[in-house]
């Protein structure tokens, strides 16, 4: 699959400055920071900032709530898994290649060891050809 245009990187399609929220922060506090962020996903960092996982509001319903679990007691830590980012100079198609390869819908883009942005399917939208989204959803969405 090959990128709408091909001189677009992480950096052009990625919403800027992702929030961060703290490894030892609990599942319900991460449901407020994503009501009032309007988001569906939130980059987790250690205790130096660096990035180490994302969890979204998916992840916080069907392995937390979904499983009789207090999401007062659950920390991000324990839902985050390893970390499948992009840095912001990585062409638009190593982006879309790495969503489709693990099927996630929220890519966040790494410089260094922190996260400078989120790549979402909204931000896939406004960059993409029609035809290029469909078949990126269709990848996506696709269970073997």
């Amino acid at each position: 699959m090959t990128a709408g245009h091909p001189h677009e990187t992480a950096r052009d399609v990625m919403n800027p400055g992702a929030e961060c929220l703290p490894a030892h922060e609990t599942l319900d506090r991460a449901a407020q920071l994503m009501r009032n962020g309007n988001v569906g996903a939130l980059p987790v960092c250690d205790s130096e900032g660096h990035v180490i996982g994302i969890i979204t509001d998916r992840d916080i319903v069907v392995k937390c709530i979904a499983e009789g679990r207090d999401p007062s007691q659950v920390r991000a830590s324990d839902l985050t898994t390893g970390l499948v980012s992009v840095t912001p100079d990585a062409p638009l198609d190593e982006a879309l290649s790495r969503m489709e390869e693990h099927q996630i819908k929220r890519l966040p883009v790494v410089e260094g060891d922190h996260v400078v942005g989120m790549i979402s399917e909204a931000d896939l939208a406004r960059h993409l050809p029609d035809a290029q989204l469909a078949e990126f959803v269709h990848r996506v969405y696709a269970r073997s």
